[in-house]
């Protein structure tokens, strides 16, 4: 199996450029790309999670317990006083860094059903729903974190079952197919569990609407097929401006009237009435 620090650097890569893709598309608002991408670096290691006692699971109860704790704080900082949010705050990080850890301790194996696609459709769906609920994002913001974590998530499982063949010696490893499968074959009761668990987590899911229909509109495939590579095979033109004179003092650069205007990219839902019909087509709106 591949070690922490190459899922962490293989997640970070994976996610990093399917974020570069997204932005191209301008389907996501810059505030949101980092919270998307760091769902994509989780889901890189979150399959390790049932190493009893390891570097990863450790990190990751951490990571989990400070995650929730502050989700809870924020969603409910209206709600109570200063002292009960303490008690909530410090209750929700104590809980799911030393007593859920414990539980989940009892009940899993490592290569077990979180080394299967199940938990990875379970992760999403809980993604899709912290995201929407706790985080308070749109609900296309929601489903594209899931997509990240899914897909971090499967580079995980392929990465570990690549470092189950051994090239140099040309022999495969006891291992190999332990960590990509649909299911846990050998434990039945972890996979009618985690069945019941996913199908649970997407019932409380946001809408997808918003989500499918902005990935699978016409204009953004066109405009990736557009910004795939340069125009005219003129590469980085874009930096210029490093080799240009800086613009004689006391004229300030005047902006042509043609400028468009800028957009965020928020995957906000279509505009209805007359603000539909006026909008062109493929057009986002700020939020």
């Amino acid at each position: 199996m591949a070690n922490f620090p190459t899922h962490i650097a293989i997640g970070t890569v994976v996610s990093g450029a399917l974020a570069t893709v997204t932005t191209a598309a301008d389907l996501v608002a810059p505030e949101n790309v980092v919270a998307v991408t760091l769902a994509g670096v989780l889901g890189s290691v979150l399959p390790d999670i049932d190493l009893k006692d390891s570097r990863p699971a450790r990190a990751m109860f951490a990571g989990l317990a400070v995650f929730f704790s502050f989700a809870v704080l924020f969603g409910l900082e209206r709600k109570y006083s200063i002292a009960e949010m303490l008690i909530l705050w410090l209750g929700t990080l104590v809980c799911v860094r030393y007593v859920a850890k414990e539980i989940f301790a009892r009940f899993s194996y490592h290569r077990g059903i979180w080394h299967s696609l199940l938990a990875m459709a379970f992760c999403a769906f809980v993604t899709a729903w912290v995201y929407s609920r706790l985080l308070q994002r749109d609900e296309g913001v929601a489903w594209l974190a899931a997509g990240f974590m899914s897909v971090g998530y499967l580079t995980h499982l392929i990465l570990d079952e690549v470092y189950s063949v051994d090239v140099m010696d040309t022999r495969i490893k006891a291992s190999f197919g332990s960590a990509l499968k649909f299911v846990d074959s050998k434990h039945w009761g972890h996979t009618a569990t985690m069945a019941a668990a996913t199908v649970l987590a997407f019932v409380v899911t946001p809408p997808t609407k918003i989500f499918v229909e902005n990935i699978t509109s016409r204009g953004l495939w066109t405009e990736l097929h557009q910004r795939l590579l340069p125009k005219d095979h003129k590469w980085f033109q874009g930096m210029a401006w490093v080799l240009q004179s800086p613009p004689p003092r006391g004229k300030a650069n005047v902006v042509p009237a043609t400028t468009a205007t800028i957009s965020t990219g928020s995957i906000l839902p279509e505009p209805s009435g007359e603000t539909a019909q006026a909008m062109p087509a493929g057009s986002t709106t700020k939020p």
